[in-house]
């Protein structure tokens, strides 16, 4: 049984809910996110409260009890601070750079790769081998940092490519003569 769904989840100063039928809106000074909500889970908004709860006791209900609760709880940091991930680039030569709505990537490729920006999503380049993406649906963030990860995803021996800031390569080594 989840222990995440069994409290309710205050909604703070500068954030309105709004649930109507299956549909529930989080509204916030970053944005608006919606979430239709499952059938076998019945929500409820009142005093700065939303409260989740099953609606029938099937297996299904249970599972998507606590994920619904993360969901929210997830849709109520996004409008309000919002979600970053920080990717860093290794390589003599690689950099990145932002053109009007595309990120443009030298990463040891004969060309140059494109990426077009999608619309709810934010990147800045502070520096040519850093990039910072930035939104408020955090799946949103994680697609886009993801797929630019999978680009040139760093290899084992010299650990060039774009990597995750903060994350470690687990390095091998290389031929001895």
């Amino acid at each position: 049984m989840s222990r995440i769904a069994k409290h309710p989840i205050a909604i703070p100063a500068g954030v309105e809910a709004k649930l109507s039928g299956k549909s529930l809106t989080v509204k916030g000074k970053k944005g608006e996110l919606k979430l239709e909500i499952s059938n076998d889970i019945s929500a409820e908004v009142k005093d700065g409260q939303i409260t989740l709860k099953k609606a029938n006791a099937s297996r299904h209900a249970v599972k998507m009890w606590g994920t619904t609760a993360s969901l929210v709880r997830g849709m109520i940091v996004g409008v309000t601070e919002g979600y970053t991930k920080r990717l860093v680039i290794e390589g003599v030569g690689f950099r990145a750079q932002l053109q009007g709505k595309e990120l443009v990537l030298q990463i040891g490729f004969s060309h140059d790769v494109r990426y077009k920006v999608p619309t709810g999503i934010e990147i800045k380049v502070p520096k040519p081998t850093e990039i910072e993406v930035s939104g408020i649906d955090k799946q949103k963030v994680g697609q886009v940092a993801a797929e630019i990860y999978l680009m040139k995803r760093p290899e084992p021996y010299k650990g060039k490519g774009i990597n995750y800031e903060g994350r470690r390569i687990l390095r091998k080594e290389g031929k001895k003569k």
